[in-house]
């Protein structure tokens, strides 16, 4: 992707946007007249006025009760737009274990990489071995946006002068106002501002304000759904990723979005690793663990994690 191609760009974002969109009603609406819409999306982002249009706000209830804010068509080709520029930089910053939305990863992946953790940890299934399982607490609604914006800018300017893997500085492969301008408008866009419901306002009742974004507070919550949002979620918990692996150093680690797993052969070594993951989680990020999802068990037990259910030497 060249600096400075706007136009070009946001036809690429539309093709991508559509792969997963294909034949909805937003996305007929607007592939009946694509290339205007492109370009007056090209003209509202270059002359700096571009606005998010309202959400489709509504609740799912497989396999548990959710709330969705569904972004309309022409702000998804945004968010596919600004992925596109960034994602491949931050791809720098993540460790091996970070398994959600990422080109050859996900849950398999996710399940794989446990069993290899477990089989490693346990010197192949030859000694004890102990598995901490924890949660965060209504982690999307919970994220400062604020927060997460600095964490972006200061990465962006970080790597400016580093090289991709062509030798290119990133600076002169991204045109960093532009993605600055579209990570602000993108990061602090309240959808409970602007929205339609689909569905009934009853389907809310049961729903847990802490998994609501109309419950947030002030400059808190990503919307579940978005593509930036997934993105987001990897940038927030990144120096969380690094902090478990160099400070507390432990071999054993791997997260998806926010639930994640640590293996060690030391019971007492997990346990105490419980406060100073939580005061970090508080004290950094202004999250907290989920009190009442925190498992600590021998291996041996069975481990549950994204839908594989892992023990010795096989995988449900």
């Amino acid at each position: 992707m060249r600096k400075n191609n706007l136009l070009a760009d946001l036809f690429h974002a539309y093709y991508d946007t559509r792969k997963n969109k294909r034949n909805t009603i937003n996305q007929l609406r607007f592939e009946m007249d694509m290339e205007q819409h492109l370009y007056d999306l090209y003209r509202q982002i270059r002359e700096r006025r571009y606005e998010p249009k309202p959400s489709l706000a509504f609740i799912v209830f497989k396999p548990v009760q959710r709330e969705v804010f569904a972004a309309d068509f022409s702000d998804r080709v945004v968010h596919h737009l600004f992925f596109n520029y960034v994602s491949p930089l931050f791809e720098n910053t993540y460790i091996e274990d970070c398994y959600s939305c990422r080109k050859g990863k996900g849950t398999s992946y996710a399940v794989k990489r446990l069993e290899r953790h477990l089989r490693s940890c346990s010197n192949n299934h030859t000694c004890p071995c102990f598995v901490l399982k924890l949660d965060i607490q209504g982690y999307f609604m919970s994220i400062d946006r604020s927060i997460l914006y600095s964490m972006i800018t200061r990465t962006l300017e970080k790597f400016a002068d580093r090289q991709d893997s062509k030798g290119v500085k990133w600076k002169d492969r991204l045109d960093y106002d532009l993605v600055m301008y579209l990570a602000e408008v993108i990061i602090f866009n309240d959808p409970t501002k602007k929205y339609h419901i689909k569905g009934s306002r009853s389907d809310w009742v049961g729903l847990p304000p802490s998994k609501s974004l109309f419950y947030s507070g002030e400059g808190r919550g990503l919307p579940i759904g978005n593509l930036t949002s997934q993105l987001f979620s990897n940038i927030y918990l990144s120096g969380f990723d690094n902090y478990i692996k160099r400070k507390l150093k432990f071999k054993h680690y791997g997260r998806y979005v926010d639930d994640f797993f640590l293996a060690d052969t030391d019971k007492e070594r997990l346990k105490a690793a419980i406060p100073k993951i939580d005061a970090y989680l508080h004290d950094k990020l202004r999250i907290k663990l989920h009190p009442k999802k925190i498992y600590l068990q021998p291996y041996g037990n069975g481990v549950l994690f994204i839908g594989g259910y892992v023990k010795p030497h096989r995988t449900y």
